[in-house]
């Protein structure tokens, strides 16, 4: 898919884009959840959220 970035769609691109998000935010949250295991504070675990990212548009 990377091969060839100029003959994808608009729609195609976006959702390669929201895939790589999605998995970005996934293993955040693994991360984020495998440290407060780790540190004893899964009971804030579940108040906490992700921090947002500054739109890059």
């Amino acid at each position: 898919m990377k091969d060839e970035p100029a003959t994808l769609s608009r729609e195609e691109r976006l959702a390669a884009k929201l895939r790589e998000n999605l998995r970005r935010r996934k293993a955040q949250s693994r991360e984020m959840e495998a440290r407060e295991t780790l540190d004893g504070t899964a009971d804030q675990a579940e108040n906490a959220t992700l921090p947002k990212e500054a739109s890059k548009s």
